[in-house]
């Protein structure tokens, strides 16, 4: 018998090569290292950044609004007159020493009183008024445009003015003055006055006064200013063709720009 032809297994070229796993990790754990070394030591150091102190910075400065601006202004222009007025009164009161002038209702006379036939009441007063300037170094220059003015419970019976004068240091004047008016539908007004009268044995009368002044310090002439007057009169009777005796008589006086 034929030796039995033995198989020999014959290569196939085109057969997939088996995987072999490795039996020993290439690279040991945790190590970073490849074939081509440290990735790290390849690179070049990072470039030194200079180190600068810390400064905090400072808060932006808030611009003033104009009102405010305008406000502070205003304010100390006004602060800088009172204090150049408060000046210029200081030096005003102790050089020249101002005094108040000083007015008294003296006599009165009335010319006419009478109701007419449409009740209308006229009348004509005379008064004498005596004005005294204290002072002696500031006169008083008395300027056109005054009123007086004689009133009994509100109503105005009669008007005039003061005349025009100069009046000098420590200077007394008396002044007769002649008031007018006439007062319609005044049945009611004359026969309220006389029951006063009768009841009370007078008549209280107002006399007021606006009378426009310019005060003269040595040689120089301020600005115009204005007296006030008011008196206070008690007379014994109002009637025509006659002199009025006056009982009792208060003044008070006022100035103002």
């Amino acid at each position: 018998m034929a030796d039995q032809q033995r198989v020999h297994p014959v290569h196939d070229p085109e057969a997939p090569v088996p995987e072999q796993k490795p039996t020993a990790p290439l690279v040991p754990r945790g190590s970073s290292r490849s074939e081509n070394g440290d990735p790290t030591s390849n690179h070049p150091p990072p470039p030194l950044h200079r180190t600068v102190p810390y400064a905090p910075l400072k808060p932006p400065k808030k611009r003033k609004s104009c009102c405010k601006k305008c406000l502070c202004w205003t304010i100390s222009l006004l602060l800088l007159l009172i204090l150049l007025l408060g000046i210029t009164a200081a030096i005003i009161y102790f050089v020249f020493q101002p005094k108040i002038p000083k007015y008294s209702v003296d006599s009165m006379r009335i010319s006419q009183f009478n109701l007419g036939s449409d009740n209308s009441l006229t009348a004509t007063f005379n008064v004498n008024i005596t004005a005294r300037n204290p002072n002696k170094r500031i006169g008083i220059y008395y300027e056109n445009g005054s009123r007086l003015s004689v009133l009994y419970r509100g109503t105005r019976l009669c008007e005039g003015s003061l005349p025009r004068f100069y009046q000098g240091h420590r200077n007394t004047t008396v002044l007769n003055i002649a008031l007018a008016g006439q007062t319609r539908d005044a049945t009611g007004l004359l026969q309220s006055l006389q029951a006063e009268q009768q009841a009370a044995g007078g008549v209280p009368l107002n006399l007021r006064g606006r009378v426009p002044v310019r005060i003269r310090l040595g040689r120089l002439k301020l600005m115009e200013w204005r007296f006030l007057v008011r008196c206070r009169l008690m007379v014994d009777s109002l009637s025509a063709d006659s002199v009025v005796r006056i009982r009792n008589s208060r003044c008070r006086f006022k100035l103002r720009l």
